[in-house]
């Protein structure tokens, strides 16, 4: 990789665009969310014409990578996922100082990323057809897969390595070449397993990365006419003109947007266990998933006891520096999104009955620290119940009985995951074949997924094929039905 050297003595980080690394005018600091003062490094930012070059890279190299053998495709994604799992700590590192996750958070990421490269290096080498007899005679029917072509993937900042990782690793096992934008607020990891795949040979053009603004090189790379597909992950405002675009280029397109997630706590829930779930899916990772349990569906019987309970726990989380081993909450990613959730803790304010906590933190080092929240006396026609918020802060909601928790539940414009904690098998049935959401989870987190299944919602949460698992080659696959007559 190519380093250049900064006046303050940081490393300088280009993009990588047809097997070389490619400098540009314009680069950006990547600020630490713990420590302001702690810049990690400088990134160079592309544009249009970045992308074009890209597309050019990867056109040249789409046929090549589309008729390389499958063992190939494998040996370059597991070295990968070798690669990650072996560095983990140094990337997790990364990841924690860019992003804001406690370190132990940013080392359990970078090790789900390696598990997705390695899986999908399986993957690579499973893939297979159907050959079917006609219902006329002498021919035969074969039914293959083949690869989309050149993929723009456009990823968050929120998983950094984890969801490059789950779009990269499909579309190369699949055939198709690359062109990654990661989020302009943590590039970092995403220039990790650009330079792992460059290490580790893959071909020029076959993989390329253009970091920059989503108004520049994400645009460019949305309206490209050359660009088959488009896998998105984002805010719903983009999701939405993403989708027009791609409608009307005729491309194909994968969204996964937002969420206002519910949990579900019924009378008979075990506390040790319902509030644990809630704690965890609602603040942990600092409440920046789109998985995260913002609303906490709780049944009259059992509320005041689980307020008490989660509220007492809440209080006793450490806020801190996400490298700090202690720190179970580390900073809000940045400035704006911490502005973002003051301004809804004060809608709160105007809405719930009570508001528990919130508050700005200033602690030893300058960084966007945010106390969790906790909202009570919340109905579902509030903003706060209504609208992502994307940050530490959950709403309490009581409800009678099981059927006006399922109604609350599903009274949402969204529908990626959903929770319940109950001892009664009979309800948990009920409420898994009845919350209309993409994942249901049964005395859980409506947050942490596994690597093989696939992921997605529905409603405004989700548009297109699954990500993860086997249902990737859905997205990063055409079917192709070819007819022979044998005579």
């Amino acid at each position: 990789m190519t380093k250049h050297e900064t006046l303050s003595g940081l490393g300088k980080h280009d993009n990588l665009i047809g097997g070389q690394w490619v400098s540009f005018d314009s680069y950006s600091d990547n600020i630490n969310p713990s420590d302001t003062n702690d810049v990690i490094g400088s990134y160079s930012y592309g544009d249009a014409g970045s992308v074009e070059m890209a597309v050019e890279a990867a056109r040249a190299a789409q046929e090549s990578w589309a008729d390389s053998t499958p063992q190939a495709r494998h040996d370059l994604l597991d070295a990968v996922g070798n690669s990650l799992a072996a560095r983990r700590e140094e990337f997790g590192r990364l990841l924690a100082r860019e992003e804001g996750k406690t370190l132990a958070e940013g080392i359990g990421e970078t090790m789900r990323a390696s598990q997705v490269f390695k899986f999908f290096a399986g993957e690579a080498l499973r893939q297979s057809g159907d050959l079917q007899p006609s219902v006329r005679p002498g021919i035969d029917v074969e039914v293959t897969r083949e690869p989309v072509g050149i993929v723009g993937l456009i990823t968050p900042w929120n998983f950094p390595i984890a969801i490059p990782a789950w779009k990269i690793a499909p579309a190369l096992a699949y055939g198709n070449c690359v062109i990654l934008k990661p989020a302009d607020l943590t590039p970092g990891c995403a220039h990790v397993i650009a330079q792992l795949l460059h290490e580790h040979g893959c071909p020029a053009g076959v993989f390329n990365l253009v970091m920059g603004r989503g108004s520049t090189v994400g645009e460019a790379i949305v309206t490209h006419p050359e660009i088959a597909a488009i896998s998105f992950t984002g805010s719903v405002g983009t999701g939405n003109y993403i989708a027009e675009v791609c409608g009307k280029l005729k491309k194909k397109v994968q969204l996964e947007m937002g969420g206002k997630n519910p949990m579900v706590v019924l009378d008979d829930a075990d506390l040790s266990v319902a509030v644990p779930a809630c704690l965890n899916g609602t603040f942990f990772s600092t409440g920046q998933r789109c998985t995260a349990s913002s609303r906490l569906i709780v049944q009259e019987g059992i509320h005041d006891a689980f307020v008490t309970e989660l509220t007492k726990q809440m209080r006793a989380l450490k806020v801190g520096d996400a490298l700090d081993p202690e720190t179970q909450i580390g900073p809000v990613v940045d400035a704006r999104q911490l502005q973002s959730n003051l301004e809804y803790i004060e809608i709160a304010r105007s809405e719930a009955s009570e508001v528990i906590g919130g508050q700005r933190l200033e602690l030893d080092t300058p960084g966007f620290y945010q106390a969790p929240a906790l909202f009570l006396g919340t109905d579902n026609t509030m903003r706060i119940n209504r609208e992502e918020i994307f940050g530490p802060c959950g709403s309490v909601l009581k409800v009678a009985d099981f059927d006006e928790a399922l109604a609350v539940a599903n009274d949402t414009e969204f529908g990626l995951s959903a929770g319940i904690c109950t001892g009664s098998l009979k309800l948990a049935r009920a409420f898994r074949r009845r919350a209309e959401a993409g994942m249901v989870m049964v005395n859980l987190p409506t947050a942490g997924v596994d690597y093989h299944v696939p992921f997605g919602g529905r409603k405004g949460s989700s548009y297109g094929a699954r990500e993860q698992g086997r249902y990737a080659v859905e997205f990063y696959t055409t079917v192709k039905t070819s007819y022979v007559f044998a005579g």
